[in-house]
């Protein structure tokens, strides 16, 4: 009997250890990615092809890049993982531009064939979910290993670790995913426009964002930034799709409309009788 009730009390324990692991892996998933997935609702977004195969030839030219180097030197093996993140970005930022090259070719052909000569979809509608589903595959690949480990069972800190680990991991997939919509948005207006000062500023806050995560656990130096980042680009990308203060205001007021027009009586005509 005793043996017994020694191991229901384990069974139970595990199971309560368990629960305490779901509910904040569960919080996480909603903090990472929910604010991406309410765009999802909104528009359609395609496949992120592109941002995978950039990810497979970064991974592969770390793999070698590791396998070809001193593995007991723990200091190499920091640089060479440096240097894979630097890689992926620009690898990344390649493969953004040749998505817009094929979105390109693929808008003069819708416009060919169409009956008025315009596409049916404008490039800010295609820089929005290129950039959208950029960052959601982006952010799915940086956040699953992590929700993975946080179903437990174990406790987070358990070692002197951060507590916080699980949170600040969700909120930072979260900011990513945002940055590579206003990425998206900014990086095809600038191929458009041919502004290549723009094309460099994308790319660099793009290295910026990556070198960040490195300082990681001292969240404040990495979170904090990244977030006046996502702010400043998510206010650029706004003004490049056309945004503006007036817009904000009139969506702030809830007011309709007014239509200033005036139509002269005199230009309304009597149609022609047969």
């Amino acid at each position: 009997m005793r043996d017994l009730d020694l191991g229901q009390a384990k069974q139970a324990a595990y199971l309560t250890a368990r629960v305490r692991c779901v509910i904040p892996g569960s919080g996480s998933r909603a903090e990472a990615l929910g604010g991406s997935l309410s765009q999802l609702v909104l528009s359609l977004p395609h496949r992120a092809f592109f941002w995978l195969v950039s990810l497979l030839l970064a991974s592969l030219i770390w793999f070698v890049s590791v396998h070809l180097s001193d593995r007991e030197d723990s200091k190499l093996q920091y640089n060479l993982l440096v240097f894979g993140a630097a890689v992926s970005v620009l690898l990344q930022e390649v493969f953004r531009f040749a998505y817009f090259k094929l979105l390109k070719k693929a808008d003069e052909g819708l416009a060919m064939i169409s009956e008025d000569g315009r596409s049916p979809i404008s490039l800010k509608q295609m820089a929005y979910v290129s950039g959208l589903s950029f960052g959601i595959i982006s952010g799915v690949f940086s956040v699953i290993n992590i929700l993975a480990d946080s179903i437990g069972p174990g406790v987070v800190g358990i070692h002197g670790d951060s507590p916080y680990y699980f949170i600040t991991s969700a909120f930072l997939t979260m900011a990513v995913v945002f940055l590579h919509t206003f990425w998206g948005v900014i990086f095809f207006d600038a191929c458009e426009k041919r502004r290549y000062w723009c094309l460099g500023l994308v790319v660099a806050s793009h290295l910026v964002t990556s070198g960040l995560t490195f300082l990681n656990p001292w969240y404040e130096a990495s979170l904090v930034p990244i977030y006046v980042m996502t702010v400043c680009m998510g206010a650029w990308a706004f003004f490049t799709a056309g945004g503006s203060l007036r817009n904000v205001l009139k969506c702030l007021s809830c007011k309709p409309e007014e239509d200033g027009r005036v139509m002269m009586y005199s230009a309304l005509r009597v149609p022609f009788e047969d």
